[in-house]
């Protein structure tokens, strides 16, 4: 029989410094490219204006007076309360409705059930740009409807047409991405316990509310971060849909940060100081969520 030849102590461990080494300086290097804009971002924020586009790393005369002018003056509070109601409702209720659907395709047997699940896939594959024109198309003329007072009531109730909640929100809670990560965690729940909590009386609304809901929490708390990412972030939609400034949202209103003659890039630099705030603070509470729900349903699934 061939002997393995005897590897001497600490061979392995000198071998493998080396590579751990190079692993931390490639990991170093890749956080300090990711965060520089973000560290950018800052320096510029505390600048003044006439130093804004300066190279220096540290701004010779630090002030606060940006972020004084951001709140007071440029009505960003506004821009900021219309942000977080949209992406916060749209969320909401964009994660709700993925989570009744993915209890739907993960757990009941209907007809086309299937195919279904195919074309809400197969939408994810069109450009977004695809559906602009046909969904402004919807959101202005479903808001002048003129039959039974309708359209008048929508629009006092902020639910349709031109600057309103419901146009920047209602065209986007379709969310077949949430649909396709809730619905492949909810086929890993055992259908054993829907079956005793059945037996036990509970009507369907019950199993979802008091077995799936539980049992889903880290990867319906991944999709509302997610959706309330994107419509936090979203630009284009809301400026399509919004010629009131009352009716900004953040994104809306950095684009419209700009002085007679010059563009404002300290104060667009403050206010997008304060705009990350809601992304970072709510991503830091539910970081474990997060993460546990994307490796663990990648795993699972």
């Amino acid at each position: 029989m061939r002997q393995e030849p005897t590897k001497l102590p600490g061979t392995e461990s000198r071998y493998r410094r080396p590579k751990v080494i190079l692993l931390y300086l490639g990991l170093v290097i890749g956080a300090i490219v990711a965060l520089f804009p973000f560290f950018w971002m800052v320096v510029t924020a505390f600048k003044p204006e006439g130093e804004a586009l300066s190279m220096r790393l540290v701004p010779t005369h630090a002030t606060l007076e940006n972020f004084r002018q951001v709140a007071t003056q440029f009505r960003f509070g506004r821009y900021f309360l219309n942000s977080l109601v949209v992406a916060v409702l749209a969320a909401l209720f964009s994660t709700s409705f993925a989570s009744l659907g993915a209890y739907a395709f993960a757990k009941k047997d209907f007809l086309f059930k299937n195919q279904l699940f195919v074309i809400f896939l197969a939408s994810m594959m069109i450009p977004g740009m695809m559906f602009m024109v046909p969904q402004f198309v919807l959101v202005f003329q479903f808001g002048e409807i003129p039959w039974l007072g309708l359209g008048e009531a929508l629009r006092n109730l902020q639910l349709m047409g031109m600057n309103t909640y419901g146009a920047m929100i209602i065209p986007h809670l379709a969310n077949a991405f949430g649909l396709l990560l809730l619905t492949q965690y909810m086929k890993t729940i055992p259908s054993s316990l829907i079956e005793a909590a059945h037996m036990d009386g509970a009507s369907e609304m019950q199993v979802f509310r008091n077995v799936i809901v539980p049992l889903s929490v880290p990867i319906i708390a991944t999709v509302f971060l997610l959706s309330f990412q994107f419509h936090w972030n979203n630009f284009l939609w809301q400026l399509i849909v919004t010629n009131d400034e009352g009716m900004y949202t953040v994104p809306v209103g950095l684009a419209m940060f700009k002085g007679q003659h010059e563009e404002l890039y300290s104060l667009k630099m403050a206010a997008s100081c304060f705009s990350i705030i809601p992304i970072a603070v709510l991503f830091l509470f539910t970081q474990e969520f997060f993460i546990e729900g994307i490796t663990k349903g990648a795993v699972k699934g």
